[in-house]
């Protein structure tokens, strides 16, 4: 399948869909988190796809756009880190925890594969 635009990159929709699920998920948290923990896991979650589609229109340069891949890697890594807290302080269930977990597994290790095969995209 030829890439023509962001949206055909499933790592990009698939980021992007997570954003929207935590931004979802964050309307529920206290009042009084809405400038701390609901504000941090937003700003990270909505940071993934960002990264990707930045990195995407700058493929032309290698470098560039693997450092843009590498910060949506970070920014997920960021986001499951608000996860655990918001588990922890139960504004989210155990089972709500490990199911956005798996979803950002899988999706960590599908920016990994294409930082490997940016001549793909080039």
């Amino acid at each position: 399948m030829k890439i023509e635009s962001i949206k055909d990159l499933t790592v990009y929709t698939s980021s992007y869909e997570l954003a929207m699920k935590i931004f979802e998920v964050s309307k529920k948290f206290p009042r009084d988190e809405t400038y701390s923990l609901t504000d941090q896991i937003r700003r990270s979650s909505r940071s993934v796809p960002m990264n990707i589609r930045e990195g995407f229109a700058k493929r032309k340069y290698k470098q560039v756009y693997i450092r843009h891949l590498i910060d949506a890697l970070c920014s997920a890594e960021e986001t499951r880190g608000w996860l655990e807290i918001s588990k922890d302080c139960t504004y989210i269930s155990y089972e709500t925890q490990v199911a956005f977990d798996k979803d950002y597994d899988r999706l960590c290790a599908s920016i990994s594969k294409l930082i490997k095969s940016w001549e793909n995209f080039n």
